[in-house]
């Protein structure tokens, strides 16, 4: 099962790609945009040629729960995404992922304008490695 994650900011989509056995996440790169029209474009075509069969798009809640602007964002772009494509898509909620993305790379001492560059991609991958550990860990529940 080869997944795409998704990282959506407000000018760019980080995007990274599992493996076909669905258990390693790697960033694959990032778009930038004006319309999120755009992107649907784009998408189709690396869907197609990488074999994409689930869609996880980063879910942006706030710290404390709520659901804010970004997440509006996030709504309007799954439905084109579904309007589009008809492949599963899963929310997967990625609090913290940026952070979390800027942490790794400030650990291999990325210079800034070189993070600026990937950290979307690297936030998308962090969104798509959480998904494959949820699935990991519910099979291995079902072979309670």
């Amino acid at each position: 099962m080869k997944c795409l994650g998704m990282d959506l900011g407000t000018k760019t989509l980080g995007l990274a790609i599992s493996d076909r056995l669905g258990l390693i996440s790697s960033p694959y790169r990032v778009l930038r945009y004006d319309d999120t029209d755009e992107l649907i474009t784009e998408l189709r075509g690396i869907i197609a040629s990488e074999g994409i069969e689930v869609l996880v798009l980063g879910y942006p809640k706030n710290m404390n729960n709520t659901l804010g602007e970004a997440v509006k964002r996030t709504e309007d772009f799954k439905e084109k995404l579904q309007a589009n494509f008809s492949l599963p898509i899963e929310l997967i909620d990625e609090r913290l992922s940026t952070v979390e993305a800027e942490n790794v790379l400030l650990s291999f001492d990325v210079s800034r304008n070189k993070r600026k560059k990937v950290i979307d991609s690297i936030a998308a991958s962090i969104i798509l490695d959480t998904y494959l550990k949820k699935i990991e860990n519910n099979k291995k529940q079902e072979t309670k």
